[in-house]
């Protein structure tokens, strides 16, 4: 059990999400969840099970800096998803194609609970939580998102790893009928990415299977996709189809692309620019005022993107401009 003391950067509840989300909370609470669970768990529910799903206990874990939240549609407008095309539009665009159930998930490696499952058979509803996380991309441009998912160390823990698991792989959905850029040679299909066991075990990951209290938009990663708040955005992948315990570090889609460019841990650091521009400064996106009002103005980029007080000790004695 993880008892958390609250640290003085935490939001309020009433802090992160629209006025108009939270003055109707209880009524689209039951409404988006009984829809998350008929679009991630990859089968239409039955009766008894949308009603267990309507009785979930909502938890809030207040992770995040006193910002408001990007909009919903700068959110789900403005993406990195080359699966869907290389413009940040094209995702929005193209990801209709993608058909988010049903849904499996194989687990293998070095781990008790082998195979392929649905997803409602790793996790149980009672564990989804909102969390509104700073997220950075490497392109020096952030965004805060209230995104509702499923702590990963939950599922681990539910899986039983053995001692020989060192690493945690995951691997996205490969089918070019529905992610037509994968008929491209862009990148090694199927995209892939990679995590220490502790980075996988730290309570700020998140198996994401939402935002804004709506089931996972397919431009965002439906219908599940990896969170991890403290790295560069590429960590994130997205319609993730397999989980692999391992003794070896992982292959990394951007690390094997451009490796001089893309490290594996892909941690947040202002002080190690990427060779082509600075990591010092980033533009929040917000959309507050509009899609047209894309950007805030320039900010200093914050170590783990401001998550050092949790992070930190992870990466104690690193030298964390060898090892990015």
């Amino acid at each position: 059990m993880i008892i958390r003391t609250p640290k003085s950067y935490d939001l309020k509840e009433t802090s992160v999400t629209k006025e108009d989300i939270y003055f109707n909370r209880r009524k689209f609470l039951k409404s988006s969840l009984a829809a998350a669970a008929s679009g991630f768990l990859g089968f239409c529910p039955s009766k008894n099970l949308q009603a267990e799903v309507q009785q979930l206990s909502y938890k809030t874990t207040k992770w995040g800096k006193t910002l408001k939240p990007s909009s919903f549609e700068a959110i789900t407008s403005y993406n990195n998803f080359y699966e869907f095309g290389t413009d940040k539009s094209d995702p929005k665009k193209n990801s209709h194609l993608l058909k988010p159930k049903p849904w499996t998930i194989e687990v293998a490696g070095h781990v008790e609970k082998t195979g392929v499952f649905d997803f409602d058979e790793l996790v149980e509803k009672k564990t989804l939580e909102e969390r509104i996380y700073r997220m950075r991309c490497v392109e020096a441009w952030s965004m805060v998102i209230p995104w509702i998912g499923v702590p990963l160390n939950k599922i681990i823990k539910k899986l039983n790893p053995s001692s020989k698991a060192k690493f945690v792989g995951f691997t996205t959905l490969k089918d070019p009928t529905q992610m037509p850029m994968q008929n491209t040679n862009i990148l090694d299909w199927p995209y892939v990415e990679g995590l220490r066991i502790d980075e996988a075990m730290n309570p700020l990951t998140l198996l994401a299977v939402g935002l804004y209290g709506k089931t996972m938009p397919n431009q965002n990663g439906a219908p599940i996709r990896l969170v991890v708040p403290w790295k560069y955005g590429f960590k994130g992948i997205k319609s993730i189809v397999k989980i692999e315990f391992l003794s070896h570090k992982p292959p990394s889609s951007w690390n094997i692309q451009a490796p001089q460019e893309y490290g594996f841990y892909s941690n947040v650091n202002p002080n190690r620019d990427h060779p082509r521009w600075s990591q010092k400064k980033e533009r929040r996106i917000t959309g507050q005022s509009g899609f047209a009002a894309l950007f805030d103005d320039k900010i200093d980029t914050l170590l783990f993107n401001g998550y050092a007080e949790e992070v930190a000790h992870l990466y104690k004695d690193m030298d964390l401009i060898k090892f990015f």
